[in-house]
């Protein structure tokens, strides 16, 4: 399930927007004022951003420009009623992937929205060079070395795709362990901490981040 943060303090709208959204299988965190989507962003990991810009606090321009000078590659649309040209080009030097005017219809929202995540998949279809003579294959999932398909424990490989895939973002324990373990399955501190002794042999020893008690991040 892709998950999106929603920061608008207009609360009908956030309303609407989040229940249609829902609606289509997405989940959402809803943020009123740039404090709680900060919050949001630190203690979980989201696929879009879809930001107001006149928010309490801190506009959406300056909260943006702080999570990309920290090294958050995380696909943003910025929602608002300004409509200025230097409002658009602004956003887009920040670093949005889009911006969309208000009023808006929610179907248009979810066209951009599904834009970005089959450029998303489209940018997934490419070999990625790791350590050590690796490299990732994102179209079809392989792990290679020197060019030679190599095998490693499932967990292991999901763990690996999930790090590749979400690089720069802090994965939680509980969005880990969710990656990793099925329903009937009880997960497990110790086989986690082999899973990332095995990845980051593969990924760079100095690429996976230790962050105390919250999860782990791939730095690339």
């Amino acid at each position: 399930m892709k998950t999106i943060l929603l920061l608008e303090d207009d609360l009908q709208l956030s309303d609407t927007i989040k229940q249609f959204l829902e609606y289509k299988g997405y989940k959402v965190y809803s943020a009123y004022d740039a404090y709680q989507a900060t919050d949001i962003l630190y203690e979980n990991r989201v696929d879009l951003m879809l930001l107001d810009v006149k928010v309490p606090y801190q506009n959406g321009f300056d909260l943006l420009k702080e999570i990309r000078d920290n090294g958050d590659t995380t696909p943003a649309i910025f929602i608002t009623s300004l409509n200025s040209v230097d409002d658009v080009t602004k956003g887009f030097d920040i670093g949005c992937d889009d911006y969309i005017r208000k009023p808006f219809a929610l179907k248009e929202l979810l066209v951009r929205i599904e834009a970005i995540f089959k450029r998303q998949q489209t940018k997934y279809e490419e070999i990625i060079e790791l350590e050590n003579g690796y490299s990732f294959n994102l179209s079809n999932n392989l792990l290679l070395q020197n060019g030679e398909a190599v095998m490693i424990r499932t967990k292991e490989f999901k763990l690996l795709s999930f790090f590749i895939k979400n690089p720069n973002k802090l994965l939680s324990y509980d969005d880990i362990y969710n990656e990793l373990w099925d329903y009937s399955e009880t997960p497990s501190q110790g086989s986690l901490r082999a899973y990332i002794s095995t990845v980051r042999n593969i990924l760079g020893k100095d690429k996976i981040e230790t962050i105390k008690h919250l999860g782990y991040r791939y730095v690339k």
